[in-house]
């Protein structure tokens, strides 16, 4: 089977089952009829990516002929907030300049202080220490988050802020990556065999002598939105009744797709986006993880796998507390997401202005020279390779420059969107050699 045949079949399964939500605000209510009506192989008559012609990115634009005239208004030109730019020889004085620009085109939202957070339920199971815990934040419902860490550790522990993935599925959030007993959901277990391995990641982190904290994402599990909370005539005839069915499940998510687009042009229209909340949320739980007294904070490390890999573009570029990151699944350019791949991606990504001051792997890159790991997949239906190799080389330069070669590595992984064994060993080997030491 040729690349093209193997990037095309990976694309149409991943539309369904990873990210397809943004063909929505493309394709309208036909891609949810599409969605709706979908078998378990993936495949669907509607969804605009089936055939080899349209799939040939190389030759032809997701916005017709205003592709070209799109990317003209940042084609060879080195962003001005970027740190390749001749401009900026002080690595700090460019940091400074850059991250406000970031943080205002955010539009982060002031959501408070530090969390009061409750211990819901403390025990033992795998050899860790889990609890599950809760807080309050000034808006929407309790945030939910599970706590791992070895069982009968002593002292203080470095600790990661693991970051659950998107997946097209809004109804789970920590539990897409953790594992609490023997029983779990069967929607978890094929999940978590399919871009896991059949691990619970944060799980096995854990077991390597961490304090893992991982919470529900705005607007994931208990951060979702409940369809009691919408108008009537907004819910598709659904309720939250039986939320643990797997039809529900499907039936939820389904209608939270579709929803993506109303929630991003509300965002707007406050004067945030949704990274900007992402960010405001992720940062309250760093805050929980760091005021605990069985945490190292001076060794805190964040990292996930395509949704989660988002996060931690902005996490990890934004905030220094993040001493180790590692993104999975989720580093292109601009470029791709303008002529090639923002139909594979949900509202969660986009920042208005941001792109022409600077390439969106140049995000993380504020970090630099902090301790920085990129996992990609060759085939990953969600990007084009010669884009994800051309973040990487965006990354390797900004390390460069700031005299840090040492501290930035890519690797490419054989397959489909996926965080797997091998690439979670090489995660894992990572996070200890900058964490522990």
């Amino acid at each position: 089977m040729s690349q093209k045949n193997i990037n095309m079949k990976n694309n149409r399964r991943d539309f369904l089952k990873i990210a397809g939500m943004a063909g929505i605000g493309v394709a309208g209510v036909s891609v949810i009829s599409s969605l709706s009506a979908c078998n378990d192989s993936g495949q669907v008559s509607k969804v605009p990516v089936a055939t080899e012609e349209n799939m040939d990115v190389s030759k032809q634009s997701i916005i017709g002929l205003y592709g070209s005239w799109a990317y003209s208004i940042t084609e060879n030109k080195i962003p001005d907030y970027s740190f390749r730019n001749t401009k900026w020889q002080d690595i700090e004085k460019w940091r400074v300049a850059a991250k406000e620009r970031v943080q205002d085109r955010l539009g982060i939202p002031d959501i408070g202080g530090t969390p009061k957070v409750t211990v819901r339920k403390q025990f033992t199971y795998d050899g860790l220490h889990i609890e599950e815990l809760s807080w309050s934040l000034p808006y929407g419902r309790t945030t939910e988050a599970i706590l791992l860490k070895p069982q009968n550790a002593k002292g203080a522990l470095p600790a990661i802020l693991a970051f659950h993935d998107h997946g097209a599925n809004k109804y789970f959030g920590t539990r897409k990556i953790t594992k609490t007993s023997d029983k779990q959901h069967p929607d978890i277990v094929s999940h978590q065999k399919e871009y896991y391995s059949g691990l619970a990641w944060a799980n096995e982190i854990a077991k390597r002598g961490y304090v893992v904290l991982v919470s529900d994402a705005f607007p994931f599990a208990s951060r979702r939105v409940m369809l009691q909370d919408v108008p009537a005539d907004q819910r598709n005839g659904l309720n939250d009744q039986n939320p643990e069915d797997s039809a529900n499940i499907k039936a939820y998510n389904t209608w939270a797709a579709a929803h993506e687009h109303t929630m991003a042009k509300s965002l707007f229209s406050a004067g945030t986006t949704w990274p900007g909340v992402f960010f405001a949320e992720d940062q309250k739980a760093l805050d929980v993880l760091c005021a605990r007294k069985d945490v190292d904070a001076t060794k805190v490390g964040c990292g996930g796998l395509s949704g989660g890999g988002m996060r931690t573009v902005f996490m990890g570029g934004l905030d220094p507390r993040i001493k180790c990151a590692v993104c999975v699944g989720f580093l292109t350019t601009w470029k791709d997401f303008i002529l090639h791949k923002s139909f594979t991606h949900t509202w969660m990504t986009y920042v208005p202005i941001l792109p022409k001051e600077m390439d969106f792997p140049e995000i993380l890159g504020l970090r630099a020279p902090l301790p920085t790991l990129v996992l990609n997949d060759t085939h990953d239906g969600l990007y084009t390779l010669p884009e994800m190799e051309a973040a990487d080389k965006i990354l390797a330069e900004v390390y460069k420059k700031a005299n840090a070669t040492d501290k930035y590595k890519c690797s490419f992984h054989p397959g489909p969107h996926k965080f797997d064994s091998k690439m979670q060993t090489e995660a894992f080997d990572w996070f200890d050699q900058w964490l522990k030491s």
